[in-house]
């Protein structure tokens, strides 16, 4: 049975389904989050929703005491440890622990490049990839440190950035046992070992 939009006709296979989309159509309808305006279907979505802007990360993954706002991103995440890839790329049959991973790399296959910079005409598949991209001519780094106030373009740089100032040493040579603070320390590290083979 097909749930129809009575203003714009779209079709749905849900009532829920068409419920969400009609909040599209109306201020009026749905709960409204009081700090970012999104609206939602029941009360109980805008309450899980909320939990993303208190800060309040209630459940924990067991293995690595990761945590998170809300349980199905806890049971996402879990399936990282478990191995398990139950998304399948039709194309080339890559597995992925994420619908959202899998998504994201099928666009790899279909050449589509819809995100374009309106300063340089540089087209991305992933929107994004564009924002990161639109930095280079803003000058935007919204990522700094609060050590030394270095700042930076993508927040995964600031990340990295940051082990500088502690002594983590994530990044373990598989050959002596020696650690590093960055992948790249190890890489580089790595080729003291290529060069004892060659010997």
């Amino acid at each position: 049975m097909s749930h129809k939009c009575k203003l714009c006709k779209e079709q749905f296979t849900t009532k829920y389904y068409l419920q969400k989309h009609s909040i599209t159509h109306s201020e009026d309808l749905g709960y409204r989050c009081d700090v970012c305006e999104k609206l939602f279907v029941r009360s109980g979505e805008l309450k899980v929703h909320e939990r993303i802007h208190s800060g309040v990360k209630s459940f924990q993954c067991n293995l690595c005491e990761k945590r998170f706002t809300q349980r199905g991103d806890l049971n996402k995440h879990e399936l990282i440890h478990s191995g398990v890839k139950l998304f399948q790329c039709n194309v080339c049959e890559k597995r992925f622990t994420r619908s959202g991973h899998l998504k994201s790399h099928e666009l790899i296959h279909s050449g589509n490049q819809s995100f374009q910079c309106d300063v340089c005409e540089k087209r991305f598949k992933h929107k994004s990839n564009l924002t990161v991209h639109k930095r280079i001519h803003s000058g935007e780094k919204p990522y700094q440190c609060d050590e030394c106030k270095k700042q930076f373009t993508q927040c995964i740089q600031l990340t990295k950035h940051k082990l500088i100032h502690t002594e983590e040493t994530p990044y373990q040579c598989n050959v002596c046992a020696k650690r590093f603070n960055h992948r790249s320390n190890l890489n580089r590290h790595m080729r003291i070992h290529s060069d004892d083979a060659r010997i």
